[in-house]
């Protein structure tokens, strides 16, 4: 590609909606967060090396398949996941800073002493969760 000397057509997404390969083997539930491992979508768990992409809009049952054999479809923003609990639990005065995966339906304040990777941005706390955002 060159600089541009005219005008340009540039394609464009509203960067919420996305589909990813699913991992093999793999089950994926609707409203869980979705990460990509290694390149593949699969559930959130606590392990190292997981990028958080967004929440998973639809079931995908790839527990028989192989590797690309079907997508997840994703979405990013702001979403309800259950808060940890303990020395992990997220508090009102955590908002702004990262939390982390436990599991495809809950988040922590800690990475678990290196054994988590981000879900995304702390950016509400209230009595039945915490409002993780996705970017």
């Amino acid at each position: 590609m060159m600089a541009l000397s005219k005008d340009r057509n540039t394609k464009r997404r509203d960067g919420v909606q996305f589909s990813f390969p699913a991992d093999a083997a793999t089950t994926i539930y609707a409203g869980g967060i979705v990460v990509l491992a290694a390149g593949w979508g699969a559930p959130g768990s606590a392990a190292i090396g997981l990028i958080a992409v967004g929440v998973a809009e639809e079931f995908v049952d790839n527990s028989a398949g192989a590797a690309g054999d079907v997508s997840v479809p994703v979405r990013k923003g702001v979403f309800h996941f259950g808060n940890s609990a303990a020395a992990d639990e997220i508090a009102l005065d955590d908002v702004g800073g990262d939390c982390y995966i436990v599991d495809d339906g809950t988040v922590a304040l800690t990475n678990g002493t290196n054994t988590r990777s981000v879900a995304g941005k702390i950016v509400d706390v209230d009595s039945t969760g915490v409002w993780v955002e996705f970017a």
